[in-house]
């Protein structure tokens, strides 16, 4: 992809810093950038349903210190309590092994 504006694509600069994909260093990359981005989709669907933290907490039975540990990548979150918060929040989970 061309250079616009002497800007570096974004997928050149992944590439460049943790290689091509399949490298070990690549994976880790990858799976660190799902699970950060589970946490922000969280956090995005709590936010249009106009909860907070805390409301989102009491409705599903933990406390608002796990929400926020999940919301920011820093709590692993079993399939369980996923499932507990996307039901929470309205919604349906839906999960799918791509090969």
């Amino acid at each position: 992809m061309p250079k616009k504006n002497n800007l570096t694509p974004l997928s050149e600069l992944i590439e460049k810093e943790y290689g091509g994909r399949g490298t070990k260093k690549r994976e880790a990359f990858e799976l660190g950038y799902q699970e950060f981005k589970l946490g922000v989709m969280i956090q995005e669907a709590r936010k249009k349903k106009g909860l907070t933290q805390q409301q989102l907490a009491d409705k599903i039975g933990v406390n608002k210190a796990y929400i926020s540990r999940v919301e920011n990548d820093i709590k692993d979150v079993r399939y369980s309590t996923l499932r507990k918060i996307v039901t929470g929040l309205g919604g349906e989970l839906e999960l799918a092994i791509k090969l």
